[in-house]
This record gives C-alpha cells, sequence and structure tokens, in this order.
C-alpha cells in the first residue's frame, strides 16, 4: 500500500443517478479492475437482462441485490489517484438503507453527490445533501451523470448544474467551493480523461476534482478516541476489538479505558491490513489485542480513550437537530433509536429548546410544543443507557449522529453540549 494520504470518500444521491456505475468506472479506471473482471461482469448482466449494469455489478456483488437491481450493504473499496489513497463507502441509494448510508457519512472525509442530468434533483438527492451538511461532511463535489443520455447538451447540463446549486446554497453550503462535473459513468467520459463530445466543458474530470480534494486534518493531537465496531475472540491469541482511530493515536503498550462500561486494559499489540503497527493514527480501521479482557466486555458502540482522559459517558446531550421526514409532529417523550458513531440506543426528547430556520439559522420560536418535516431545532436528549459521546465541536465523528424510527432516517443532528455522568 503506497504511503499516500488517505481518504474516507462517500457516494451519494438518488438511487437510479448512476451510483454504483460510477463507482465501477472509477475502480476501472484506477486499474483496480481489469478487462477480465469487466467481461465476467458482461457475462453475468446479461444473465439478468441488464445488459448496461456491469460496472454497478462490481459494486453489487450479492445475488440478491443483483436480482433486485439495488445497492444494499456498504462495500468498502479502495482506489488511488495520482495524489490519494481512496477508501470509497459506498452509500446505497434505497430509502431503507440509509442508515448504512449514516455510518458511511460519519466517517467520510468527503462525498460525491451523483445527480442524473436527464432527471434532475429528486426526493434523495435533497435528503442526502441535506445529511451530510447536518453531519459535517466537509467536502463536496457534484457529479452530473448520463450526460450520454441528453446527448451531451450543454444546455441541459447548465440547468441541472443551476438547480443542483441554488439546492445546496439554501441548505447552506458553500457553493463557489464545490466542483461540478458533467460526465458520463456508462460511457467513461470526463471521468478520467477529458471527453471529445463536451468540448464546451473545461473543469477537471472526476478524477481531477478528486486530486484536487484537501487532505483532511488528522487530529493527533487530541486525546485517543476510538470507537468499537467489532470484537473478536481469536484462539491462541485472545480478544481483538476493531475501530476506526478517529483522533489521537494508539499505541502497542497504552494503557486504555473502555466507556461506558470504565473497562481498564493494555494494548498488547495493532494490526491494520494484516499487518503489525507499533502505532494507529485517525483514520486508521486497526484491530488490537487486548490484556486480560473477555469478548464479553467490549461491545460494538463502547469508546477507547487513554486512562487519564476517558471518553465522557453523557447523562444527557443538547443537539441540534433536522427532521427529514416523519409522518407526524415530534414531541417531548418521544424515543427514537440514535445511531451515535458505532452505537445505536434509544433517546427521549426530553425538551424542545428552539426551532430554527434550516435556511437562515435564525431562532423562530421559543420552547415549541412541537416540531415537524423541515424544521431545524436545538433539543435536549437523554439516552435510555449509558453511552460515550462527545461534544461535535471537540470530536466530530463522535459528535454528530442520525435518528431512525420505522424502518427510516427522519433526522440528523449533532451534540452540542455533554452533560457527563456523574
Amino acid at each position: 500500500m503506497a504511503e499516500k494520504p488517505h481518504m474516507n470518500l462517500i457516494f451519494i444521491g438518488h438511487v437510479d443517478h448512476g451510483k454504483s456505475t460510477t463507482v465501477g468506472r472509477l475502480l476501472y479506471a484506477t486499474g483496480v479492475i481489469t478487462d477480465r473482471d469487466l467481461a465476467r461482469y458482461k457475462e453475468a448482466t446479461a444473465q439478468f437482462n441488464r445488459p448496461t449494469f456491469e460496472f454497478a455489478f462490481v459494486m453489487d456483488t450479492l445475488k440478491e441485490e443483483r436480482e433486485r437491481g439495488i445497492t444494499i450493504d456498504i462495500q468498502h473499496r479502495d482506489f488511488q489517484t495520482a495524489k490519494y489513497y481512496f477508501t470509497i463507502i459506498d452509500a446505497p441509494g434505497h430509502r431503507d438503507f440509509v442508515k448504512n448510508m449514516i455510518t458511511g457519512a460519519s466517517q467520510a472525509d468527503a462525498a460525491v453527490l451523483v445527480v442524473s442530468a436527464k432527471d434532475g434533483i429528486q426526493a434523495q438527492t435533497r435528503e442526502h445533501a441535506q445529511l451530510i451538511f447536518v453531519l459535517g461532511v466537509g467536502q463536496v463535489i457534484v457529479g452530473i451523470n448520463k450526460m450520454d443520455e441528453v446527448g451531451y447538451d450543454q444546455k441541459k447540463y447548465e440547468e441541472v448544474k443551476k438547480s443542483v446549486s441554488d439546492m445546496l446554497k439554501t441548505m447552506g453550503f458553500k457553493v463557489d467551493q464545490i466542483p461540478f462535473i458533467p460526465y458520463s459513468a456508462q460511457m467513461g467520459d470526463d471521468v478520467k480523461e477529458k471527453s471529445d463530445k463536451m468540448t464546451w466543458y473545461n473543469g477537471p474530470t472526476l478524477l481531477g476534482a478528486l486530486d484536487a480534494l484537501k487532505v483532511p486534518d488528522k487530529p493527533i493531537d487530541k486525546p485517543l478516541r476510538l470507537p468499537i465496531q467489532d470484537v473478536f475472540s481469536i484462539s491462541g491469541f485472545g480478544t481483538v476489538p476493531v475501530g476506526r482511530v478517529e483522533s489521537g493515536v494508539l499505541k502497542a503498550g497504552d494503557q486504555i479505558i473502555i466507556m461506558p462500561g470504565g473497562v481498564k486494559t493494555e494494548v498488547k499489540s495493532i494490526e491494520m491490513h494484516h499487518q503489525q503497527l507499533q502505532k494507529a493514527e485517525p483514520g486508521d480501521n486497526v484491530g488490537f489485542n487486548v490484556k486480560g479482557l473477555e469478548k464479553k466486555d467490549i461491545k460494538r458502540g463502547d469508546v477507547v480513550g487513554p486512562v487519564n482522559n476517558p471518553p465522557t459517558v453523557a447523562s444527557e446531550f443538547k443537539a441540534q437537530v433536522i427532521i427529514l421526514h416523519h409522518q407526524n409532529v415530534i414531541a417531548k417523550g418521544y424515543t427514537p433509536v440514535f445511531h451515535i458513531h458505532t452505537a445505536q440506543i434509544a433517546c427521549t426528547f426530553e425538551d424542545i429548546l428552539e426551532r430554527k430556520d434550516p435556511k437562515t439559522g435564525q431562532t423562530v420560536e421559543q420552547n415549541p410544543q412541537t416540531i415537524k418535516t423541515g424544521d431545524l431545532a436545538i433539543v435536549k436528549i437523554k439516552p435510555t443507557k449509558p453511552i460515550a459521546v462527545e461534544k461535535f465541536s471537540d470530536f466530530k465523528p463522535l459528535g454528530r449522529f442520525a435518528i431512525r424510527d420505522m424502518g427510516e432516517t427522519i433526522g440528523a443532528g449533532v451534540i452540542i453540549e455533554v452533560t457527563a455522568k456523574k
């Protein structure tokens, strides 16, 4: 693995706008997929009567997904450009699968919003964009795909670009910093090489725009925070928690504490990509072996920190939330499931402090009785059991969340203040 700066990239946008095909095309353009692989995918697509779907197939490797024609699970795939080593967090576009997207968005350094030149903005285009804004994904590229389906028409591109640009502006994005790229994932135009069919466009290709992203800051000087994604018990080796270092540095020999349980242990060894590491830094997905603990002592959603600076366990927290869609109004006492870093926990809306205008961020109403779809609000939240979280301003990945209920993502938010458990 080349020592290039690493970035996590998420692809978002409406279900039929070509995210999977875009990802497949990028993997092909950067040599991750060979012509032989492609021939194999072509054969498979013919079998399923989806003859032009081979690029999407690269990502949708599960048979069930192929038959349903939709992307279900988050797939991690890596590719390299001249400048970066990218991990793609392939965000599914289908409604029920938004919760995977949240996990993805909370780990993403940058997002590519894919919009079809033919169909323009759809419900999920809006919803996903709003989500990454609230979750604080700093860098965004807008890819206007399917230019081949509109005859590479500049006017059509300008129309879609303007409507997407206006939409992003009202959400609070700095649109002048966002590159818009007309391309065709299916045909390959303006993905890697400049297309001769769009001589009117003189910006970067999609790969060019990815290379122009800024290296994310690594919060190395902050205390260690590592949310646990999974725990394995490996015979002859012991207990191995797995997770991504979000801040600080994890070193072999470190004394750590795991919250909310308060279990203390020592890090015996660290491994990434089957290689031993002496230390792991922000962005690294690692497994680490811990002394004297059993699998039952650690679980997904726990957070690791240094013994002298343990992760905060919240008795309650104040948050800014945006309600994406909810059938009814939301009042005090409402208890949906919050997805915060790797944890999933039921939390209660204890109080609604203010309602704001989502376009300007100005307070419209103090202490409203209820909030509804489209509202931005400041709320007081009480977790139903102990959970380690942090203020968004201190540790971004541990201070953002999505709210799920009835199989849907109904909102997202960031934590403004934490009241620590005594």
